[in-house]
């Protein structure tokens, strides 16, 4: 009998492990996209002092009908923030004139960009177990 216990609080403690180490998935929905030209370029950063200069992970949407769905998977619990960029020249890079972006952007919690870019602490959010869905509108 105490074989038995035994052997099911093992497994049910490795289920535990495997599944935290799996992480959860952040989507990521971009609406009122002007156009299907280029891609979206999106970047999940992890830290505030990462924020905006070294991204974390990224990965590339396709434009459809004026919309852009991503899924950055297997994500572990923490602190996160999207920022996204309309790439309509497809060259990468998110073009700007005197520092000002002259391609679409945007950021997780659609947080502003007034007088510079979006702040950390507007656009972070916390990933605890569960998938988040982060829509973002340009």
């Amino acid at each position: 009998m105490q074989q038995l216990v035994f052997i099911i609080l093992a497994l049910f403690l490795n289920h535990l492990v495997n599944a935290q180490q799996q992480g959860v998935t952040i989507e990521v929905v971009i609406n009122n996209i002007e156009n299907e030209e280029g891609q979206m370029v999106i970047g999940l950063y992890n830290s505030k002092a990462n924020w905006l200069k070294k991204v974390h992970k990224v990965t590339f949407g396709q434009i459809v009908d004026g919309k852009s769905t991503v899924a950055f998977k297997n994500v572990p619990n923490g602190i996160y923030a999207v920022s996204v960029f309309h790439d309509e020249d497809n060259d990468g890079e998110l073009d700007t004139f005197l520092g000002i972006p002259t391609e679409d952007t945007g950021s997780s919690n659609n947080a502003p960009a007034r007088f510079g870019p979006p702040k950390w602490q507007d656009a972070k959010f916390e990933l605890k177990g569960e998938s988040v869905k982060q829509i973002i509108k340009l």
